[in-house]
């Protein structure tokens, strides 16, 4: 009984080794790997509503402007626009078109009406009609609360025709951390899909979160089952003496 219950304890031990080490690998890795590659920010204003809020802390992307698609939220800075990090939804790239509104009141890219079920359905794509052409190496943003978000409509006439270069980007959107109701991925901007270029998929946040959570369970069920093998060992009978000793 005493050989069983040690092998048992011996047993267990290891297999709480192996959870702790691999879990601790996951964890760290997942926790190392996300501070490469992404960057929080605070939303400073309400005009992404109700895609993000005013106050809301969220996880983007690092990326250049060469990754940016239609449909992304980005993060950048331009003179143009003020001296504060801005995030916007870019509906337009250089080459396209963009207006509003068609007659079911719905953006157009190069003709092509766009759903973007993240719009307050009580308004139209934009309050006031417009058209604008999206010069090479630029990007035509949008605020979601389309009622109330200074974007480049808002730009129109400057020199540039309101447009932020591709290189001004730093950050692509990808999820909301704080606060607690509005954790998780943001909605993919399918509507754009169909568009010459295609929309960005998922970034690796999702796979980044189930490994650091995997990680964490694994350290979990690891210290458990050490505790449970050193309790077995502690109760296993003492080993009889060999039969040279009880000669002595």
């Amino acid at each position: 009984m005493g050989t069983v219950a040690g092998r048992g304890g011996r047993a267990g031990r290891v297999l709480s080794g192996l959870a702790v080490g691999i879990g601790c690998v996951l964890l760290l890795g997942g926790f190392v790997l996300a501070a490469v590659l992404y960057q929080p920010y605070t939303v400073p204003t309400g005009s992404m509503a109700p895609s993000v809020a005013s106050g809301d802390r969220v996880l983007a992307e690092r990326i250049d402007g060469g990754d940016v698609r239609r449909g992304d939220i980005v993060v950048f800075r331009d003179a143009a626009w003020g001296e504060s990090l801005m995030l916007k939804r870019v509906v337009g790239v250089g080459g396209d078109t963009v207006a509003c509104c068609a007659e079911d009141g719905l953006l157009t890219v190069n003709g092509t009406p766009v759903e973007e079920p993240y719009l307050d359905e009580e308004y139209a794509a934009a309050p006031v009609r417009f058209e604008a052409a999206v010069p090479e190496g630029e990007l035509f943003l949008l605020g979601d609360d389309r009622t109330d978000s200074l974007d480049s409509r808002s730009l129109l006439g400057e020199a540039g025709a309101g447009t932020v270069p591709r290189d001004a980007v730093s950050g692509r959107v990808e999820a909301t951390v704080w606060p607690p109701d509005r954790f998780g991925l943001l909605a993919e901007p399918e509507g754009f899909g169909d568009l010459p270029g295609g929309a960005s998929g998922s970034g690796p946040l999702r796979p980044i979160f189930w490994a650091t959570t995997s990680g964490a369970v694994l350290i979990v069920v690891g210290a458990v089952l050490g505790r449970s093998a050193r309790r077995r060992a502690g109760t296993a009978p003492p080993r009889r003496a060999d039969g040279a000793g009880d000669a002595q």
